[in-house]
């Protein structure tokens, strides 16, 4: 790849990235510097470093610089210490990484290398178990046909194998360590990008143009399996491979408390703005109404009086900032990492039959579990097992796989079928139907042994040999059951090459040349294979959801109605289906369909477009053989799950690529829909949204304005019970979602005409907008809603829409590819570590194996963060208000000169060592009931969706409330020292002794108020409660000490001063 990198300013060159990696962020020299740089891009920390400048500048100065610069130097210490372990882990790998040995053709030999020093155009050679070093033209290898194994695991979790491909001439010509010293083609390929599932590129050898794809490349962090060795071109290396192309940072997402958090912040700061403000006025009439007229006042400086209110305000900017606490952000982040380690910790969650735990991947949304009003939950593998069995069929019309006998008589009593007669069969699979068994051993029925070879051959699955057992190693478990059907029907998949197949067809084996693959992707919904037959002939196999093969079968195939009837029969049984069909080539089509299909695999442009071109021109007039039912069961305790889920008050939407009949009897079976419901279709929801958007129109103009219309009236009215079951086709109607440019061309590649556009079009994009905000009320009315026949795109488009128009907290889950995109657009997105990989788990910010698990995760773990995140805020609030309000109470006796009521050294250790610790505790450990209660009463929940425990009217309480203490705390010691006279006749009302009793109350009546805000008391609540307040007066002893005054006379002045109140 020649691609461009920018230098500077303009002027780009060409270069290849090195191999070496850098995860690290920091180094010996960098490491203070950016550490700091990216603290203080947080306003909190620019804002007291502000403070803390002018804490330096004598004229403002009203307390020591030590009372900001100490905490703000603890809380950048515990960060940057966190960041510096975190860097130094990555340091580690990398080093490890990077000096790891690969062997490089280096003067006509292979040497060891390391693979820092590996570069793109190197030819290097991997053995079994090594790490693929960077992204690799695969070249040749130790097995047939070039093959190669490869263990994707750190790439995309996946453990199942897959296999990749050298091509045919590279295999031939580039085994020998000669061959490849003198190998010279160019290669010419897409420039490095993070698609995992995609590679485009050319090799021009001696001449000729090969197409490069996916299947020829060894991508970096791989792993070689079952091959002795290998060799390869380094085609990207280091930071431009696609593994590191993936590292980038995904989105942020932040919870409803850290704005409503946020936003408070701003409305204290804003306070202390005001009140500042206001003091300095004061103290500027005060001066020139008093301060002028006393002499002992005087200071000697020639200072206006508008300048000295001036100092004044940044004088009580300094004194009061504690109303913005710096330990705020900190605690929360404490709290948030030990509910997390809870949820990681929680037995209950613990999955021991893959020994899984329950994983909090992020510490940053836990209290937006309590909060939680939208579950999009995929269907397979999330609310089922995805364990695929193979439980029906149809074949030419007929049904098979009730219990029967050999003679097709139907039997009450269920009997296994005896496998004993096929050597290959897999002893588990299991199936009731003796007559289909008959029928296949006997040969008679060509459409069932014309059945079963497509299995066996229309896959891509992959086949070991474990003592003398075969294994098959499947991209997807219905593949896997479906070869295994056709296995221990007599048709065994034994061997493949890159253009063989090997099967054993009633125990002869016979090889069949594949000449094309036309792969599987959720936009084809189909797979087809081209094989030459042994005895010449040329034939496509194909297999798909009915919904794109019925629009491609020939006019004369017949079983089209009875095929049909099966199918709806086996969706109600809720078996997942698949229709088979062929279509015979002749040989001049082939070559000319073979030519445009070799020019699609060369192009550099839009090569996948330009392939579905021409898969289209071939998998048409196909001929219906049959079709497969296949089961998949529900998950233990999913409809419990779903039921408790419901009275907490939350909404779930199934949004999956099965059939319709299908995933409604899903959504009977796990409860989520009801006898009592009346089910709503697509066809039914779409002419109420038409009735609608016509009403409006009717109305005029003025309707159509977002935010000024009137509430519309419900779509259901008088009615509660109602569910929603809509397809992917009637989403984009619905939606007036554009339908894509490869659809439109297909359409008129098979000779249909689009649609002319209607009055019922929308006329405008706010149009438009009304009609989603229609939809989207109209759902939400629904208890249930299911969404069948979606891509992965739309699944988060429904997402994006209940975010966009309900602002509702929504959390999704799912356990494959296809649902990254949905878990990554919810404000949760929850992975299920299934049967398909891991792409969902590593997409995700909670992760777990059974979905009954997501019960305890919302109910329990979520509700608890929330209330004691709620907890936390409050009283956090409510402490720093009374302590800091002491200080305006006073200013109205000292001139409102930004005098502190407090000594130093209180006011910078308060929100450290004297009320941090028991707050901090009940923000990790409160529970207002246990999780048994939790799990029994679900309607508990409720409060977090409302967010009523933490809002403007819980801060303005905690305001008033801390008001009101502030008041209690100055004007009673205040009182009580006024006329005060001791027993040797002076008056003991000097400025130390107020000040210490006024933070002595302070320190009791917060800690005790924490005490009985406490719901559930442990050895640890109690112990941070009476050593809080025993640290106070230990280190109050200590600083009010004659001995330490003299010791540090100039930091510990305060005893020495006795400034009357």
């Amino acid at each position: 790849p020649e691609f461009k990198k920018k230098v500077f300013l303009c002027i780009k060159k060409s270069r290849y990235s090195g191999n070496a990696i850098k995860t690290y962020k920091y180094n010996v020299i960098t490491f203070l510097p950016l550490n700091l740089y990216e603290q203080f891009k947080r306003v909190a920390n620019v804002y007291f470093l502000a403070l803390l400048i002018l804490q330096i500048i004598p004229d403002i100065s009203t307390l020591p610089w030590y009372t900001t610069l100490i905490p703000l130097v603890i809380v950048l210490g515990i960060t940057a210490i966190k960041d510096l372990i975190d860097d130094l882990a990555r340091h580690r790998m990398d080093k490890e990484v990077n000096n790891r040995k690969c062997e490089v053709l280096l003067d006509g030999r292979f040497k060891e290398s390391k693979w820092m020093d590996i570069q793109v155009g190197d030819v290097v050679r991997m053995k079994k178990n090594d790490f693929i070093p960077a992204d690799i033209l695969l070249l040749s290898s130790s097995e047939p046909n070039s093959l190669c194994y490869v263990e994707t695991a750190e790439l995309d979790g996946e453990t199942n194998l897959k296999f990749k491909m050298g091509l045919r001439v590279t295999d031939q010509r580039l085994q020998e360590e000669r061959d490849l010293a003198q190998f010279n083609a160019l290669i010419e390929c897409e420039e490095p990008n993070n698609r995992l599932d995609k590679f485009t590129g050319t090799m021009l050898w001696d001449g000729e143009r090969f197409p490069l794809e996916l299947d020829n490349m060894l991508l970096r962090g791989c792993k070689i399996r079952n091959t002795d060795y290998c060799h390869g071109l380094v085609i990207f290396a280091g930071n431009d491979t696609k593994i590191m192309r993936n590292g980038g940072k995904t989105r942020f997402k932040r919870t409803k408390i850290d704005e409503l958090m946020n936003n408070m912040v701003y409305t204290i700061f804003a306070l202390l703005i005001l009140v500042s403000a206001g003091l300095a006025i004061g103290h500027s009439f005060w001066y020139q109404n008093i301060g002028t007229n006393s002499w002992y006042l005087n200071d000697g400086k020639t200072q206006t009086v508008a300048y000295r209110g001036f100092l004044s305000f940044w004088g009580y900017i300094i004194v009061l900032n504690t109303m913005v606490p710096i330990s705020l952000y900190v605690s929360v982040e404490v709290i948030r990492l030990g509910q997390s380690k809870f949820i990681n910790w929680d037995l209950q969650m613990y999955y021991s039959e893959k020994d899984t735990p329950a994983k909090a991947r992020t510490t940053t949304l836990n209290e937006q579990l309590g909060q939680i009003q939208y579950i999009f939950s995929d269907k397979t593998g999330t609310l089922t097992q995805n364990v695929m069995q193979f439980k029906k069929c149809t074949i030419a019309g007929r049904s098979y796989g009730g219990p029967t006998t050999s003679e097709g008589v139907a039997l009450d009593k269920i009997k296994p079928v005896d496998w004993t007669w096929n050597r290959h069969a897999d002893r588990k699979f299991q199936f009731i139907d003796h007559f289909l068994v008959a029928n296949i051993k006997s040969k008679k029925d060509k459409d069932a042994l014309e059945f079963f070879k497509l299995l066996s051959l229309c896959h891509t699955v992959m086949v070991e040999s474990n003592e003398g057992e075969l294994v098959y190693q499947a991209a997807s478990p219905d593949e896997g059951a479906l070869v295994t059907a056709a296995r221990n029907f007599g048709f065994v998949f034994l061997s493949r090459t890159q253009d063989t197949i090997t099967i054993s067809e009633m125990g002869q084996e016979a090889t069949y040349e594949m000449l094309a693959l036309l792969d599987f992707n959720s936009d084809r919904k189909r797979m087809s294979i081209i094989l030459k037959f042994p005895d010449g002939r040329i034939r496509l196999y194909c297999k798909g959801a009915d919904t794109v093969i019925y629009e491609r079968l020939s006019s004369n195939t017949r079983h089209k109605e009875s095929t049909q009837t099966a199918l709806d029969i086996f969706a109600n049984e809720t078996l997942r289906t698949l229709c088979l069909c062929y279509k015979d080539i002749s040989a001049s089509e082939f070559e000319a369909w073979s030519r445009r299909h070799k020019e699609a695999q060369l192009d550099m442009v839009d090569r996948e477009t330009a392939l579905d071109r021409v898969y289209e021109d071939i998998e048409k007039d196909l001929m219906m053989i049959g079709a497969t039912a296949i089961e998949d069961k529900l998950q233990d305790g999913v409809p419990e799950t779903i039921a408790n889920l419901a009275k907490a008050g939350i909404k779930i939407w199934v949004l999956t690529g099965d059939k319709k009949e299908t995933a409604e009897n899903i959504g009977f079976s796990c409860q989520l829909l009801t006898d009592k419901m009346q089910i709503h279709y697509g066809e039914d929801v779409n002419g109420k949204l038409l009735a609608r958007q016509a009403a409006r129109r009717n109305e005029g103009p003025n309707s159509l304005r977002l935010g000024k219309k009137k509430p519309d009236e419900p779509f259901f009215p008088g009615t509660n019970n109602n569910a929603l079951i809509i397809t992917g086709g009637w989403l984009n109607e619905i939606l007036y979602e554009k339908k894509k440019k490869r659809r439109r061309l297909r359409l008129r590649r098979l000779g249909r005409r689009q649609t002319p556009g209607n009055p019922q079009d929308p006329m405008n994009d706010q149009e438009k907008e009304m009609r989603q905000v229609d939809f989207v009320n109209m759902a939400c009315e629904c208890e249930a809603v299911i969404c069948c026949r979606v891509t992965p795109k739309q699944k988060a488009n429904v997402v994006s829409l209940v975010k966009k128009y309900k602002k509702a907290v929504t959390l999704s889950i799912g356990d494959g590819a296809n649902d990254v995109n949905m878990i990554k657009t919810a404000d949760i997105g929850v992975g299920i570590s299934g049967q398909e990989g891991m792409q969902a788990v590593m997409s995700s910010d909670y992760a777990f194996a059974q979905f009954s698990y997501l019960q305890r995760l919302l109910l329990v773990h979520g509700r608890w963060s929330y209330i004691r995140m709620c907890k936390f805020l409050r009283f956090f609030f409510f402490k720093n208000f009374a302590f800091t309000l002491v200080h305006f109470w006073f200013s109205f006796f000292n001139g409102y000169s930004s005098q502190t009521a407090y000594e130093d050294w209180f006011i910078t250790l308060y929100n450290l060592a004297y009320s941090s610790l028991p707050v901090l505790l009940v923000g990790l450990l409160d529970q207002d009931v246990n999780d048994e209660l939790s799990l029994k009463v679900p309607t508990l929940y409720l409060p977090g969706q409302q967010g009523t425990l933490f809002n403007y009217k819980n801060f303005f309480i905690s305001l008033f409330h801390g008001i009101f203490v502030s008041l209690a705390i100055f004007f009673i010691p205040y009182g009580a020292f006024l006329q005060t006279m001791g027993q040797d006749g002076e008056a003991p009302s000097d400025y130390q002794s107020f000040a210490v009793v006024t933070a002595s109350s302070l320190v009791f009546i917060v800690n005790l108020q924490i005490s009985l805000d406490t719901s559930y008391w442990t050895f640890v609540s109690c112990f941070a409660v009476l050593g809080s307040i025993a640290i106070y007066f230990g280190i109050m002893f200590d600083i009010h000490s004659a001995g330490i005054h003299v010791i540090f006379p100039s930091v510990f002045t305060f005893t020495a001063q006795h400034n009357v109140v």
